[in-house]
């Protein structure tokens, strides 16, 4: 089932909307980071497609499971970057909750060195999830600063940019830190590799001026933008999730992206994978789904502090869930609402919306939003 979920994820690729910004980006309707090239299908080809994609997928589990087991089966998610390499032997797992990196392999010969060939890659590996495969083994294009740039330091706590510092750095992790474990039939040998205290705040620095610019041009306010994105994917720029969403804010090609092009960018189809793992192009269309939440799915929502608390809840629940929260017929619905004070929708929207994600999802945004005005983020 997860296989299942993992493939369908894939193959339904969206976007989002705004009626009066008009070609802010040109869209690019090419394949995402390199395993969508296999897993995007064209239009018409989705039973042919399907076929293959399962056949694709069949293959990553199957080489996966091969090494690692059922137990050790780990994939790449919103808050946590996997990537295989080496024929599958080893891995890099960076927790992003966690600020935990984990880098190991099942290698049975020279296993140090395979290790070290490992930690090189994960501390170079570029900020550009377009020349990532997260779904196979293949290798990883050094081009420009690595995306855990000044999220790690080496032993004398240095940020690691150039293969040379990395290399050291590997020797020193090997010869200081080198753990065993056992993996099925096999011993694995890894190391963990703490992340700065700050790195969240790090990662997040690197788009404040993307962000500034979709605040202004859509209104929505900054610290809100922040927190989505924090919630959704912890500012990882690889961030996928089997719900089907894409990038830092986690965008829903085929809802959100599908509005954002219709509605905002007035423009046909849906954003690819690629276009959302842009940084710039999915923190604006995450802001635009934002504008059209405010201004056409929830105009009506007179008091601006409900209407703030249900379009955090909308973003993740949709529209309906808000609405249903308080009436099962939506004209009521929104009458009931407008009746309420901004404490008492956020209490039944944080309570008594349908969805437990839901629920707790507005609570996540809120306090998030908190510290970002208090400077924690």
């Amino acid at each position: 089932m997860k296989k299942r979920a993992l493939i369908f994820s894939l193959l339904m690729l969206s976007g989002c909307s705004r009626e009066f910004v008009e070609n802010i980006y040109d869209v690019d309707y090419g394949t995402t980071n390199r395993f969508a090239k296999n897993l995007a299908p064209l239009p018409g080809q989705f039973t042919k497609d399907a076929a293959a994609l399962d056949r694709l997928m069949d293959s990553f589990s199957g080489q996966v499971h091969r090494y690692w087991g059922d137990d050790d089966n780990l994939v790449a998610g919103k808050r946590q970057y996997v990537k295989y390499t080496d024929g599958y032997q080893s891995r890099a797992h960076v927790d992003f909750v966690r600020g935990v990196i984990v880098v190991e392999t099942v290698a049975t010969t020279e296993p140090e060195k395979h290790l070290k060939e490992a930690i090189t890659t994960t501390l170079l590996t570029p900020d550009d999830p377009a020349g990532v495969d997260l779904y196979s083994d293949s290798g990883i294009e050094f081009n420009g600063k690595p995306f855990l740039y000044g999220q790690v330091l080496d032993q004398d706590k240095q940020p690691i940019e150039w293969s040379w510092r990395a290399n050291q750095f590997a020797d020193h992790l090997i010869a200081t830190r080198l753990k065993k474990r056992q993996v099925r039939y096999q011993q694995a040998y890894y190391v963990e590799i703490p992340m700065v205290a700050d790195h969240v705040n790090k990662r997040s620095y690197k788009y404040a001026s993307i962000v500034r610019d979709a605040s202004r041009r859509y209104g929505i306010p900054e610290d809100l933008i922040y927190a989505i994105i924090k919630t959704e994917s912890s500012f990882n720029p690889y961030a996928v999730s089997h719900a089907n969403a894409y990038g830092l804010m986690q965008v829903v090609p085929n809802t959100a992206g599908a509005d954002v092009f219709k509605l905002v960018k007035n423009k046909s189809g849906k954003p690819s994978p690629q276009y959302l793992f842009d940084p710039a192009k999915n923190i604006d269309t995450g802001t635009a789904y934002f504008y059209i939440l405010r201004n056409r799915y929830l105009k009506d929502i007179r008091d601006p502090l409900s209407l703030h608390y249900s379009m955090i809840s909308a973003y993740n629940g949709g529209t309906g869930g808000v609405l249903k929260t308080f009436h099962a017929d939506r004209k009521r619905a929104m009458q009931d609402l407008n009746q309420l004070q901004p404490n008492q929708v956020y209490w039944a929207l944080a309570n008594k919306h349908p969805k437990a994600e839901a629920r707790r999802y507005l609570q996540k945004v809120t306090k998030f939003q908190q510290e970002f005005n208090r400077g924690k983020i």
